[in-house]
């Protein structure tokens, strides 16, 4: 039966199909072994260059007589070779030539033909395997379907230079995930290809080059065997250091700086070495130039973002080596009118990818802004920049709007830039549209760069909360990416802090009570964080606080049990007492504290929790409702002193606890919900001890919203 091509394509090439093609498929069937044989090279040479040829014999059925013959064990070895090089040359057709072959299962027959001795026909099969395999159609996890087929490949790379070259390329473009590249090391990928490394044959050791980029991309296993390798008696980074030097080919020096970095990335080597500070990284600044093509360009550059994402330090030097940040703005401006390109083929690709440049550099740029102000204002300053970036959260490509939109976010974790270039260049409106329509990973970015401009110093907030952003916020809350729902809540506590009444009722109504009490039981830890974090700065004044508790008290009190009961972290548990104190601090939300008993112990049993954070917390619940300048605090004072807090109060004064000592003691206070705790814990026992007489002159503490903090 014929392999058939897609339909449309397959109605085109039938009426074309003319007498010599189907002449070549039917001398396939030739009973004379010998007139199989020549059919076979006529075809070989007849397809040579000519895709529509190729097409006519694949729509005509020659492919599984090919294959047919390939298997046969009475075919000589001549016609069997013969027949794998005429398959590969199908191979290098078209995109459907590809997956026509594969729908023949010329992949399985392949293989098994590697098991044949003959060096030739093993060549002509792993020619035909990696070109099939490099084909973006063909589904890579084929190569893995044997057990036995990774194994028989590496027992063949000591064959000649050709089997190196077919197989490592085959691997490189097949090792995808880090299953493959478990695969793949366990079957001794490593000690196999290393060697390769130093073959006579160019072709060879860029092949093993790559293979080592993709083992070790993400893999820490294989990033710390990759640096205790010797090749020949040399350190393998040693290696991939010369393989960077000038006089390299781009490609290899290009490649080996993937390695490092990756490995570096893996943590098999510090980002203060001098292979990565003084090799890798000016290798890849140097590929940014314009002196290279476009995919080197937009290679380096990548390669650059992520190998000093992480560090401040690499970030610090690549942003002042060979005037990167200038260097990156002529990538908005390629090709120009005035661009360098002779070839036309050249310039039509250019024109088509330039996109990829602008890609890159807001890639670049995102990596080079993520911790340094002095960078950030570097960036700003370049040429249009800030316009750039604006156009290029419109642009028509998906990867150019999410390039933008991370520059974007990066820039956004500057107080200064929120300030001014974001002010100026009103980026929050396009960014708002950007939100409306796009793919989650794209919003997954967007709404974390929204959660910084909606900051309290932030100009941009009040224009954010006029466009209606709050139901927006509301939606992505209910979105089944954790990451989406972190950032909606994210979004509204920073939206919340020190908002008026009308702002937060707006967010309560909105989001509704059942849904933000479905994110305080949200199995994802950030979300809950959150979460709380809204709610304590909603519970934040006490009118607001009086209020907000006045209809929604019952179910908050329960929420913050639950909480307290469960098996949560430290972080958690202080984020729910501090809500605690926020509700202690009402006038009349106090009350709801002072009539459950449940909920006095618990505030008691953190009191004397062995974890410093906890026993603040705690204390500033106490602290709040029992305050002499308030109405009834000397029948609140009364029944803490019945339950026993005096007792308790007093071991902490009397702790020798080092830490609980510098939170005690430290001037200024960390935070303000943790300002000192002596005149607090001094205060709280002169109200429970001196009872009527304890009206002590001490300021009160004030409630304070969650720290509105900018995302990393």
């Amino acid at each position: 039966m014929a392999c058939l091509l897609e339909a449309p394509l397959r109605i085109s090439v039938l009426s074309e199909v003319t007498a010599t093609s189907r002449h070549y498929v039917d001398r396939l069937f030739d009973p004379d072994p010998q007139k199989v044989l020549q059919g076979v090279i006529d075809m070989k040479n007849a397809v040579i260059g000519n895709n529509k040829q190729k097409a006519n014999l694949i729509v005509l059925g020659a492919v599984p007589r090919l294959l047919y013959l390939l298997q046969q064990s009475s075919s000589s070895l001549q016609l069997r070779t013969e027949c794998a090089v005429v398959l590969g040359s199908l191979a290098m057709g078209t995109e459907n030539n590809i997956k026509s072959l594969v729908d023949c299962h010329i992949i399985p027959t392949l293989l098994q033909g590697l098991l044949c001795p003959d060096l030739v026909f093993t060549e002509a099969c792993l020619r035909c395997l990696r070109t099939v395999f490099i084909s973006p159609v063909t589904p890579v996890q084929l190569l893995y379907t044997d057990p036995t087929v990774i194994p028989h490949l590496m027992s063949l790379l000591s064959n000649s230079q050709r089997t190196q070259e077919y197989i490592t390329q085959i691997f490189s473009h097949c090792c995808k995930t880090p299953e493959h590249q478990t695969v793949l090391f366990n079957h001794g990928a490593i000690q196999n290809i290393a060697p390769l490394l130093i073959s006579p044959s160019y072709k060879v050791r860029m092949q093993a080059l790559k293979c080592f980029s993709v083992l070790a991309y993400e893999n820490t296993q294989v990033s710390m065997t990759l640096v205790n390798v010797l090749v020949d008696g040399e350190q393998l980074t040693q290696v991939f250091v010369k393989m960077m030097q000038r006089d390299q080919p781009v490609e290899m020096q290009l490649t080996a700086a993937k390695c490092l970095t990756y490995m570096c990335r893996a943590g098999a080597i510090r980002t203060d070495d001098g292979s990565i500070v003084l090799k890798t990284l000016p290798c890849l600044v140097r590929m940014c130039s314009k002196e290279h093509l476009l995919e080197e360009r937009v290679e380096g550059a990548e390669t650059l973002a992520y190998l000093m994402e992480p560090d401040v330090e690499l970030q610090r030097i690549a942003s002042t080596t060979d005037h990167l940040v200038a260097m990156l703005a002529d990538y908005f401006k390629y090709p120009s009118s005035v661009s360098a390109i002779a070839d036309i083929k050249r310039l039509d690709h250019d024109l088509k990818h330039a996109h990829e440049l602008r890609q890159a550099a807001f890639k670049l740029y995102a990596s080079l802004g993520s911790n340094d102000e002095d960078i950030r204002k570097k960036i700003t300053e370049t040429e249009n920049m800030m316009d750039r970036i604006v156009s290029g959260l419109s642009e028509s490509s998906i990867k150019v709007r999410l390039a933008a939109v991370r520059c974007l976010h990066s820039l956004s974790r500057s107080v200064q830039q929120l300030r001014t270039s974001f002010h100026d260049h009103a980026v929050w409106k396009p960014l708002m549209k950007l939100l409306q329509n796009a793919p989650d990973e794209v919003l997954v970015m967007a709404s974390s760069t929204l959660c910084n401009l909606l900051l309290e110093f932030s100009p941009s907030k009040e224009p954010i909360l006029e466009s209606g952003v709050i139901e927006l916020l509301c939606s992505l809350t209910q979105s089944d990416s954790p990451a989406l729902r972190v950032n909606g809540i994210w979004a509204l506590m920073n939206m919340a802090f020190q908002a008026d009444q009308k702002v937060k009722v707006e967010i309560v109504r909105c989001l509704g009570t059942e849904q933000l009490f479905r994110l305080l039981s949200d199995p994802d830890t950030n979300v809950l964080m959150k979460t709380l974090g809204l709610l304590r700065n909603l519970l934040s004044t006490r009118p607001h606080i009086d209020q907000i508790m006045s209809s929604h008290g019952k179910q908050i009190m329960q929420a913050v049990t639950l909480i307290l009961e469960a098996e949560h972290s430290i972080e958690v548990k202080e984020q729910t007492l501090c809500i605690l104190a926020n509700i202690a601090d009402g006038n009349t939300a106090k009350e709801l504290i002072m009539t459950n008993d449940d909920m006095l112990q618990k505030i008691k049993y953190y009191m004397g929790h062995s974890n410093v954070k906890l026993q603040l917390a705690a204390t500033f619940c106490v602290s709040n409702l029992i305050w002499n300048e308030e109405d009834g605090s000397q029948d609140r004072q009364d029944k803490l002193r019945e339950m026993g807090f005096v007792d308790v109060l007093h071991k902490l004064t009397q702790s020798a606890d080092p830490n609980l000592s510098d939170r005690l003691f430290q001037k200024p206070p960390l935070l303000l919900r943790h300002q000192s705790l002596t005149v607090t814990m001094t205060t709280v026992c002169l109200c429970l001890c001196q009872g009527e007489d304890g009206a002590a002159a001490v300021p009160g503490m004030t409630t304070v919203g969650s720290d509105p903090l900018l995302p990393a």
